[in-house]
């Protein structure tokens, strides 16, 4: 089977962010995306009581940095947000790019 690699980007954040982060994906260029309730330990945890959101979208590399961009300037400053991107392997690109 055919596949071509696109970019999985994951951002796990505060639950408030949810609709503010999945706006800015849409405009960023996403086609879709899913978005996960969440809970967890870490280094910002006490800053999410007990629970946050992890959205997850397939895109291209030029869409992922632009997300990634957005991000690390106008969340990380202000918020307890950690977003990561990972090389996936996808059939039907069409639906992603």
């Amino acid at each position: 089977m055919q596949t071509v690699v696109l970019k999985r980007v994951t951002v796990v954040a505060e639950p408030v962010l949810e609709e503010s982060l999945t706006d800015d994906l849409r405009r960023l260029g996403a086609t879709g995306f899913i978005v996960c309730d969440v809970r967890g330990d870490g280094s910002r945890a006490s800053e999410l009581p007990g629970a946050g959101v992890k959205i997850e979208t397939l895109v291209s590399p030029d869409v992922a940095n632009r997300i990634l961009e957005r991000v690390a300037t106008y969340y990380f400053p202000h918020y307890a947000v950690i977003a990561w991107v990972t090389d996936v392997a996808v059939v039907r690109r069409d639906k992603y790019v």
